[in-house]
């Protein structure tokens, strides 16, 4: 072996030594971010001008959505490992779906507290209702990051990239995924019972 192809796979040894670690430390900053704005929101349910209300019945079928991603994307896992390619391809399309259901469901929850004269801003909205928006918008975000991170697995599996030894990325994107899945339970879980 010659010396640059040693300190080549040198490089990808330390490449893949780093990159769980990062993806942990990008995590917990997500969830400090999040962990604010829940903390804002305990804080302002004070205020006299405190509107409580219940969830629109969209985010209740987004969360049931979300959990079913991530039980395909644990299959789609296991099929890699278990070298089913073709399956675990068809798994983690169908997480894909799931996740833009997710976010469909997301705006039509967003348009049911419109109808019921519940605004993000302006003259009509309240604290609790911004407070809300905001913060399932803001995870909406983390979400559509999450579905290019599953653009990415899917044309890295078309490619052949995974192998039931050599699934790294896929690891890494299904950690991410399952993250925002826990986060959004939190949540809605959190505004279920913090009213």
């Amino acid at each position: 072996m010659t010396n640059e192809q040693i300190l080549n796979q040198e490089y990808i040894v330390a490449k893949k030594k780093s990159a769980k670690p990062m993806l942990w430390v990008s995590m917990i900053s997500m969830v400090m971010f999040f962990a604010g704005l829940t903390s804002a929101y305990v804080i302002s349910m004070k205020r006299e001008d405190w509107v409580a209300f219940d969830l629109p019945q969209a985010f209740y079928i987004s969360t049931i959505l979300i959990v079913a991603s991530s039980i395909t994307l644990l299959l789609s896992q296991r099929f890699l490992k278990q070298d089913k390619r073709q399956l675990s391809l068809i798994m983690v399309v169908v997480t894909l779906l799931l996740g833009i259901g997710f976010v469909w469901q997301q705006y039509v929850g967003f348009n049911q507290l419109k109808s019921i004269g519940l605004f993000f801003t302006g003259p009509e909205s309240t604290v609790s209702t911004s407070f809300i928006i905001g913060i399932s918008f803001m995870h909406v975000l983390h979400i559509i990051a999450g579905l290019v991170v599953l653009f990415v697995v899917i044309y890295n599996h078309f490619k052949y990239k995974y192998k039931s030894d050599d699934m790294l990325g896929f690891e890494l994107g299904a950690i991410f995924w399952h993250f925002v899945d826990l986060l959004w339970i939190y949540l809605f879980l959190f505004f279920s019972f913090i009213k």
